[in-house]
């Protein structure tokens, strides 16, 4: 479903955030939040949503002599999750405020599939490459990054599932014919 797959990848930010919580809200049965400090509720359950789209490295710096090629290089960036470790890549995962939620749903929107992770509060530190230092003077917010180097780790611990293109359509579907 390539079509579904590129309007992804090209939605803004907070565009971008609200299809991922579209989707997590119905497959784990949710309720939006009424509140901005996390984005999903279940049973009192506050749940809060990341996502990250993984797209490779591009190493070519913009100037006047490499602006037509280091636009052309933008479209063929997209990373599969079968490519994983092959390839270069970063996903930061932002923003994270451990006090403000029950659970983090976390995940990267591959080239031919959405993977998506768990994890409680207490289980983000180090281990994941934690910091809290994200932004100079924030209290209470860090970041972690996914990257070729450490996605296995995250899939060996908190892996909740994987959904293709077609799931995530067929997902976005029920979700659209439920209101």
């Amino acid at each position: 479903m390539p079509s579904l797959k590129d309007g992804i990848f090209r939605l803004h930010t907070r565009r971008f955030g609200s299809v991922a919580e579209i989707i997590v809200q119905k497959i784990l049965d949710t309720e939006m939040s009424n509140v901005l400090n996390y984005d999903l509720v279940k049973n009192g359950n506050r749940i809060e949503c990341k996502f990250s789209r993984c797209q490779e490295e591009n190493k070519l710096k913009i100037n006047k002599n490499t602006v037509l090629d280091a636009i052309y290089a933008e479209s063929n960036r997209d990373v599969s999750f079968a490519d994983y470790s092959n390839k270069v890549w970063d996903c930061n995962i932002q923003q994270v405020k451990k006090t403000e939620f029950d659970e983090l749903v976390y995940g990267i929107f591959f080239s031919d599939c959405l993977v998506i992770f768990r994890i409680e509060p207490s289980q983000i530190d180090h281990t994941i490459g934690y910091s809290d230092k994200q932004h100079r003077g924030n209290v209470g917010e860090g970041q972690f990054h996914l990257t070729n180097k450490n996605l296995s780790y995250h899939l060996e611990n908190f892996l909740y599932k994987i959904l293709t293109y077609k799931d995530i359509e067929e997902c976005l579907t029920r979700a659209q014919e439920s209101l």
